[in-house]
């Protein structure tokens, strides 16, 4: 049993590549295909979708080193010579999907690791002690969803790179009657030698495969919806900017700019998120430092990682249901800095908070910056979710914001 390869047939080495890759992608492609179609409404079914994942994701490495390490053999390796050299566009075309595949098994587990090292947050985690992030690839929303878009993208490429290459070998076995499918199985250095093979010119294949991999980003990138800008996400309503401008009394401030962000733990890995539409009615007067706020939140605004829909779903936040959160709170001194002490009506429920925060006033633009952790139970959000396995309890608030008298 040869281990190299021969103008008869490949290596051992080769085919033990080709048939544990072919398995593997087959399988990480199934996994992919049953996770989508798995429920996420309870608990137990989040943790089990979880382990799909997390074995799909862990195949998709495998096949990327597997991969790797079979391209490097395959360049130091003669290539078995055609069956049939005189059909040059069916020799083309093998070749060309035969590239396309090697592009496929590089491309394909490294965006999907990509999307695991860009998600703001986890979903699911690659099994092996060696960390779940990249260096130089930040946890960024858009950046995850540009990966996610070139990953389902090459999917459909890779599938239909498969379908061609089994009917390619379909035709040789059932057709044409030769040792195509021989050389991959047992090796063939008992066969003939093959006809010699003169090539014209300087190959394409290898070209047209990079082509297709290359359409296959442009695509990615393209189907990638921009990010919506800091200002269209930070805007103040204009209903509380009307309100601050015709009052007389210098005590009414008016939201320029801020953020309202929350983070929980998902999967044992912390999620990030915010809020991009709500508006805050302030009415503070800096000689007493006291004051009292009301915040609108639109629920429907949330963006949290690969998560949002279940987020912003009726297991969770419940959008539909109640599309709107309000704190109303009175402001006072509070040592140093202040607090916020009133109530959230937050998915249908009324509970007491308090948000301690830091101001700095110059002249009339004020800076405040506060956090809090408030319990999802309290609200009896994600109430299918006992335990803190899939979701945590806790969820941070943050919020910044500058305001003009």
């Amino acid at each position: 049993m040869s281990v190299n390869n021969t103008a008869r047939g490949y290596g051992w080495v080769a085919r033990g590549f080709h048939w544990t890759i072919a398995v593997l992608i087959l399988l990480a492609i199934g996994l992919g295909l049953y996770a989508k179609s798995l429920p996420h409404d309870s608990e137990s079914a989040v943790a089990y979708l979880f382990q799909v994942f997390s074995i799909h994701k862990t195949i998709g490495i495998a096949v990327l080193f597997l991969a790797l390490a079979r391209i490097l053999w395959a360049l130091s390796q003669p290539r078995p010579r055609p069956l049939h050299p005189e059909r040059r566009a069916e020799t083309w075309l093998a070749e060309m999907v035969h590239w396309g595949l090697y592009g496929g098994m590089v491309v394909q587990p490294l965006t999907g690791w990509l999307m695991n090292a860009a998600a703001p947050g986890g979903f699911s985690r690659i099994i092996w002690p060696f960390g779940q992030r990249l260096p130089g690839i930040p946890q960024d929303q858009q950046l995850f969803e540009t990966f996610a878009s070139i990953h389902g993208i090459g999917w459909i490429v890779l599938t239909g790179l498969i379908a061609l290459h089994v009917a390619g070998v379909l035709k040789h076995v059932l057709i044409d009657r030769d040792a195509t499918l021989a050389r991959m199985t047992r090796g063939t250095s008992d066969l003939p030698e093959p006809k010699v093979h003169h090539p014209e010119g300087k190959p394409t294949a290898p070209f047209a495969a990079i082509a297709v991999w290359v359409l296959v980003l442009i695509a990615g990138l393209a189907a990638t919806e921009p990010p919506q800008s800091a200002t269209a996400q930070t805007q103040a309503a204009p209903e509380a900017v009307t309100e601050a401008t015709t009052t007389a009394d210098g005590t009414l401030w008016q939201v320029e700019s801020g953020s309202l962000k929350i983070s929980v733990i998902q999967g044992n890995s912390p999620v990030s998120g915010e809020f991009a539409t709500w508006a805050a009615k302030i009415d503070f007067d800096p000689e007493t430092g006291t004051g009292e706020t009301e915040v609108t939140i639109d629920i429907a605004s949330l963006t949290l990682g690969g998560v949002t829909d279940s987020a912003i779903g009726p297991d969770f936040l419940n959008a539909s249901a109640h599309p709107k959160a309000v704190f109303t709170a009175a402001i006072a001194p509070a040592g140093n800095s202040y607090q916020a002490t009133g109530t959230l009506t937050l998915a249908g429920a009324a509970v007491p908070i308090t948000l301690p925060f830091t101001l700095s006033i110059d002249g009339n633009t004020a800076t405040a910056k506060g956090q809090v952790a408030l319990d999802r139970r309290d609200f009896k959000v994600g109430a299918n979710y006992a335990d803190e396995t899939t979701v945590g309890f806790a969820v941070t608030v943050d919020v910044e914001l500058t305001a003009k008298r």
